[in-house]
């Protein structure tokens, strides 16, 4: 049996297979599950290409729901008939008329043909519809990606990002139409962002058409005040963003404001630190910029704060690391876990892994850079450096 969690995937074989999705009900609220046929550009060609509760069957039969009940759905999708132009086939679910959110749902997993299993972790989850996971196309052959990434607003949000319409009924009892108008342009919509935690400690993107863009990534934190009630910057000490890095082509270092090593950005290593902000007056907290036009060029980068100057307490600093990358769901990591007086803390590894970039948190202490450096064996040397 092969387990799957958010970003894991597993080869699956080029033939008829069979989804079993299981689900705890709640009481007050319907839950519907669809399937959706995409092409490389990530979107239906038409409304034969989306298979739910009022379109049981299509592509003649190579795509089909065929049992739904209280609890329980069952798809089969011959993965052998699919045209070559179809690159993925995305299974989703989501709460009729957004009357409930998935936090609700104690229970939500995948059984598929294979032996693969797929866990969905519902707690904390305040979106009302959720890609549960999809079948894609990797070097000619298919294999499963848990996604477990949803959207607030329920069915419209989520068939608009498969390039669907949604008409709304004419009457309350009328079932709802789905098409694809000609020429229109659609909407826009992102998914909700991604929180990186003890029960889901990675995630793995997969470079699209576009590739990956400028990936970008924050640091803020705040602390509270002793009056007022509310939160602001932390002007009582200096927390610093940083980076290790290792390329390809084995050149290793670090690009931080200590020791003024902010990096370039269009030339190795392909990484640039964009400013220090050390007085807490810039509210958007400190930016590492990554060229993902040169992610093929880099091998791994572990992504790090300390605190330059000022007494450790990670717990205070309600820091956050958020990590933007185009087209893709921003990836939270809090650093919310005491450090001790350890002033140094590892957030997150971003790996190339067959040219995805693969997310892994860390949120581990050390006593500084060499320290840490040892933990993740990065080989380097290390001597004080001043800002």
């Amino acid at each position: 049996m092969t387990t799957l969690v958010p970003g894991g995937n597993a080869p699956v074989a080029s033939g008829q297979v069979r989804v079993e999705i299981n689900y705890s009900p709640i009481a007050d609220a319907d839950i519907d599950v669809s399937a959706f046929v995409l092409g490389a550009d990530g979107k239906v060609r038409g409304d034969t290409d989306m298979c739910f509760y009022g379109q049981t069957t299509i592509l003649g039969g190579v795509v089909q729901l065929a049992k739904s009940s209280t609890g329980r759905a069952v798809f089969t999708v011959d993965l052998s008939r699919l045209e070559a132009v179809v690159e993925r086939v995305a299974l989703t679910a989501t709460i009729y008329e957004n009357s409930a959110s998935f936090d609700r749902v104690s229970h939500l997993a995948l059984n598929v043909t294979g032996g693969i299993d797929v866990q969905i972790p519902t707690a904390g989850m305040k979106e009302t519809a959720l890609i549960l996971g999809e079948f894609y196309r990797r070097q000619g052959e298919w294999k499963l990606r848990c996604v477990a990434q949803g959207f607030a607003g329920g069915l419209a949000p989520l068939a608009k990002h498969f390039g669907v319409d949604i008409a709304e009924p004419a009457v309350a009892a009328a079932p709802v139409s789905m098409h694809v108008p000609a020429a229109v342009p659609k909407p826009s919509v992102s998914l909700s962002k991604i929180t990186l935690d003890k029960t889901r400690s990675s995630i793995s993107l997969e470079k699209t058409s576009e590739g990956f863009g400028e990936i970008k990534v924050n640091l803020n934190w705040n602390k509270r005040q002793s009056r007022g009630g509310f939160f602001s910057r932390n002007t009582s000490i200096d927390l610093d963003v940083g980076c290790l890095y290792q390329l390809q082509n084995g050149s290793k270092g670090v690009v931080q404001a200590l020791g003024n090593c902010f990096g370039e950005l269009h030339y190795e290593p392909f990484i640039q630190l964009k400013g220090d902000d050390r007085t807490g007056a810039v509210s958007d907290g400190e930016w590492l910029h990554i060229n993902g036009k040169h992610w093929a060029d880099i091998h791994r980068i572990l992504v790090f704060a300390f605190i330059y100057d000022g007494a450790p307490n990670w717990r205070e600093t309600d820091g956050v690391v958020t990590i933007h990358i185009p087209n893709q769901p921003p990836i939270e990591v809090r650093l919310n876990e005491e450090g001790g007086r350890l002033g140094m803390c590892a957030i997150a590894v971003l790996e190339n892994v067959g040219g995805s970039v693969k997310v892994s948190r860390c949120v581990d202490f050390h006593a500084g850079h060499s320290a840490m450096d040892k933990a993740y064996g990065w080989g380097m040397r290390w001597s004080a450096g001043s800002k």
